[in-house]
């Protein structure tokens, strides 16, 4: 990691105006909101149109319609998977695409693989993986745990962004090789 040159009083000097600099935590906490609320929305609509298109409109291949006994169960394990593809898929995508999702494009952040390009596909998906612990729900009882991992990985995200005052880099971030969120605004 480089160093940021100092003021003399061990604080990184700021950098020049119209310079990218570190996101900090707060402005990628909303950013990350901001697809949450988009992809609560979109995921709303998918899934439940999918699932209950599932439930209510299949017939079943034993005369009956949806999946029988255990329906609920198909159900939920169907959705689940399908809510943790679209979040990890949203922003492995956009990231490996563009840089930025829509929550980055209007707090005006930009992640970039070590290279200062948008992170390859591969970086995306390791940047992001903690979003699809989700699917561990799937496991019967599993949803606790499912939610205990979740708050850990973001716990340790934050943790590790404010902890590093100079790069702003969580674990996800060195995980993906060295990926990086920059204020470009």
């Amino acid at each position: 990691m480089t160093q940021q040159p100092s003021a003399g009083d061990g604080q990184p000097t700021p950098p020049a105006p119209g310079t990218p600099r570190p996101g900090d935590l707060l402005d990628r906490f909303l950013a990350r909101l901001v697809d949450y609320l988009l992809l609560a929305v979109v995921n709303g609509i998918v899934v439940s149109t999918i699932v209950v298109g599932m439930l209510m409109g299949h017939r079943g291949g034993l005369g009956g319609y949806g999946f029988g006994y255990g329906a609920g169960w198909a159900a939920n394990a169907v959705a689940t998977v399908l809510t943790a593809a679209l979040a990890l898929g949203y922003f492995a995508f956009l990231e490996s695409s563009r840089g930025q999702t829509l929550g980055k494009m209007l707090l005006k952040l930009k992640t970039t693989g070590p290279d200062g390009r948008p992170p390859s596909l591969d970086q995306a998906v390791r940047r992001n993986i903690w979003t699809a612990l989700g699917v561990v729900g799937i496991i019967p009882l599993g949803g606790w745990l499912a939610s205990v991992l979740s708050l850990v990985a973001v716990v340790l995200i934050a943790v590790g962004i404010a902890n590093d005052t100079v790069g702003r880099q969580g674990w996800h971030d060195h995980f993906a090789g060295e990926t990086r969120v920059w204020k470009v605004g």
